[in-house]
């Protein structure tokens, strides 16, 4: 039936395509995209014609009209392996996957033109329609994937020469799929999408000519690289997984009788939420990118792929996510993993416990430096599998690993870190999403990856001692300023001491000023023989003391607020070495902090408790509590502080480190909400010392 509409569409087609050829073969032969572009247009020129002729008087037949359409997607598909051409890289596998995609197209090609010929010279019916609308669905989904892939690999500067054809030819191939699609659901082509296909592709021409003009070269880097390779992996699952969907709909709805309708767009609906949900899914990519490293690939990663994301990551210099989880992330994605944990060497050289990713471990995990396992990676930079590892320790020189590791329900590889010839650190990788087989270039690439990561994390904690020597610094200076206006001030009452005498108008209020100003001075005086100090502490001098009397001057200083803190000890005297104010200064810092925290009507309980040679104080309140991130990171830093501008944030820390002088050391456990409990624990003195301090000073009682 003649169609003006449809007609002139095509004509218009035929026409717009005829000049193009015109121009190319005039002017532009001389390179071999130009002249496969002046094959496609002559071809789509002649299709249009076809379709006109066709509709005007009926002329040629279907077969021929078909033949035409396959010349013409032949043609623009051989423009789009032009395009990839000579750039191609010489590699094996570049080679296969190129001879794989041709020779689909190829066969496919073939196959339809060989069944059009044949049902032009008398054999019938030997494809369905159906079958035919799948074939050209299948050529326009063949030619966006290889424009997708000529887009993804060429270079920045490069896509500009070829952004017009790259327009161009996927426009006609998505119109192609659209109007296949619509056709293979609802059993016919329509007519709309038919009378307007001639103008959409007339539309196109001057972006080919545009190209055409204005470039002289249109040289693609090419390269196959994995991920390359999952993207049409990917979409070529999504449109075999579309035209399924169509096929199903169409019989859906014709057996759907009444309900039809409602029931295909049900089933649209599930299955495209399941095909989102299976391309989102991070186990199915992991298979698909192992099983493509297995099957098209020499090496088994794209090592500049991994090493930019690496740069990447590692190039954040803000603490959100911290560096330890960072370098978690690094390591876990290098085998397909999403877990595990990371020890890092503290100032007594114990390897840490700094970060974890989906992994259950107690923060306060240590790992001694003298553990086999720390042994054992001093003198080897293995990678230990423990699935290895539990089926042939002896494979391992018959190593003992933690408890806290080997007992990990889902760990897996145990990799060392260093800094330089040292071991910086460990980390501990879960069980991968998918089946895994390590060989020497997963082993060579981790190794890699951890001497750089761990190098970062070695610059990273040097970078923060650095910043807390410039902190002291600083307060060293503002130290200096206050020791001068205290000095001046000292000078100042001094003077007005020894001239009140002279002035001795009224005897008893001279005589309350005179004590009052030398109570000034010498207070302001032991203040700056404090600041004085070292801040080490490497000047004090630790004699054998009564722990009890110690805790008990600190608790009857600090019930002078609220709350009040309560200590009931009666098991007899407990001796440790130490000096006497500046454990009493210590313990008056706990006690301070807890009152802070606590509200008036709480409570704050002071326990000692003496085993096994130690002696360790329970100080326990029910306050605000504090985060296990900030007891983690925080705490235990100087000039980290719950308090704002309130608090300098050194107390905790020196308590630390006058602790660790003495052989002992804190800890704390704390919850938001409930309270803190911090626990020193201190060694007691030897048993000859004790008896000798307590005989003196009984005798010394009993003189009194």
């Amino acid at each position: 039936m003649f169609n003006d509409f449809n007609a002139l569409s095509h004509a218009v087609a035929f026409i717009t395509y005829g000049l193009l050829a015109i121009l190319i073969a005039s002017r532009y032969m001389r390179r071999n995209s130009d002249r496969a572009l002046f094959f496609a247009a002559l071809l789509s020129a002649l299709w249009a014609a076809a379709l006109v002729t066709q509709s005007i008087w009926g002329f040629p037949d279907f077969a021929v009209r078909y033949l035409l359409e396959l010349l013409r997607d032949s043609a623009w598909i051989a423009l789009i392996f032009t395009l990839l051409g000579s750039a191609l890289p010489n590699d094996g596998t570049a080679r296969k996957i190129k001879l794989a995609l041709a020779g689909a197209v190829i066969g496919l090609l073939v196959v339809l033109l060989l069944v059009s010929a044949a049902e032009h010279f008398g054999v019938n019916h030997i494809l369905s329609g159906k079958t035919k609308i799948v074939g050209q669905l299948a050529l326009s989904l063949i030619g966006l994937l290889l424009i997708e892939q000529i887009w993804r690999n060429s270079l920045g500067f490069r896509r500009y020469s070829i952004k017009y054809m790259c327009t161009g030819v996927a426009t006609i191939f998505i119109f192609d799929f659209v109007m296949y699609a619509d056709a293979l659901l609802f059993g016919q082509i329509s007519q709309n999408f038919w009378d307007a296909r001639g103008l959409v592709n007339a539309l196109l021409v001057p972006l080919f000519a545009v190209n055409v003009v204005n470039t002289r070269k249109q040289p693609i880097d090419f390269r196959v690289s994995r991920r390359a390779a999952f993207h049409v992996g990917t979409l070529l699952f999504a449109g075999a997984y579309l035209v399924f969907l169509s096929v199903a709909g169409y019989y859906i709805k014709t057996v759907g009788g009444n309900w039809g309708d409602a029931l295909r767009i049900l089933f649209f609906t599930l299955a495209l939420v399941f095909l989102v949900t299976l391309l989102l899914s991070r186990r199915l990519r992991a298979r698909m990118m192992v099983a493509i490293s297995q099957n098209f690939f020499d090496y088994k990663y794209d090592y500049r792929n991994e090493w930019l994301k690496m740069t990447k990551e590692l190039a954040n210099l803000t603490d959100s996510p911290p560096l330890p989880e960072r370098v978690i992330r690094i390591l876990a994605d290098l085998v397909e993993s999403n877990t595990g944990a990371i020890w890092l060497q503290d100032d007594q050289n114990r390897y840490q416990l700094k970060a974890t990713i989906n992994m259950s471990f107690d923060r306060h995990t240590l790992i001694d430096p003298n553990d086999d396992l720390v042994r054992y990676f001093r003198d080897k930079e293995w990678i230990i599998d423990l699935n290895a590892y539990r089926a042939d320790p002896v494979a391992y020189d018959l190593l003992e690993v933690p408890d806290v590791i080997s007992q990990c329900p889902n760990g897996w590889l145990i990799i060392p870190l260093y800094l330089g010839n040292e071991l910086y650190g460990m980390a501990l990788i879960g069980a991968p999403l998918t089946q895994v087989e390590l060989n020497w270039e997963n082993f060579d690439l981790i190794r890699v990856v951890a001497r750089q990561t761990g190098n970062l994390l070695a610059q990273a904690d040097a970078q923060s001692a650095l910043t807390r020597a410039m902190q002291f610094e600083a307060v060293s200076k503002a130290s200096a300023f206050m020791l001068h206006d205290l000095k001046t001030v000292i000078a100042q009452l001094s003077l007005l001491v020894k001239n009140a005498p002279r002035h001795r108008d009224n005897p008893a209020f001279i005589d309350d000023m005179i004590q009052t100003a030398d109570h000034a001075v010498n207070k302001m005086s032991n203040l700056v023989t404090h600041i004085q100090k070292p801040q080490d502490s490497q000047g004090q001098t630790a004699e054998v003391i009564n722990l009890i009397d110690v805790l008990s001057s600190a608790i009857a200083d600090a019930t002078r607020r609220n709350p009040k803190p309560h200590f009931d000890y009666r098991n007899g005297d407990v001796w440790i070495r130490a000096d006497a104010e500046q454990l009493s200064t210590v313990v008056g810092h706990l006690l301070r902090n807890a009152q802070e925290a606590t509200p008036p009507d709480g409570d704050i309980a002071v326990t000692l408790k003496v085993a096994r040679g130690t002696a360790v104080v329970f100080i326990q309140d029910s306050g605000s509590g504090m985060t296990e991130e900030f007891i983690r990171n925080r705490l235990f830093k100087p000039f980290e502080s719950t308090k704002g501008l309130t608090g300098m944030g050194i107390g905790v820390y020196q308590t630390r480190e006058y602790l660790l002088e003495l052989g002992g050391s804190i800890d704390v456990t704390s919850e938001p909400g409930l309270g803190s409990c911090f626990s020193m624990r201190l060694p007691l003195a030897d048993a000859a010392a004790s008896t000798a301090t307590t005989t003196a000073t009984k005798e010394t009682q009993s003189n009194q």
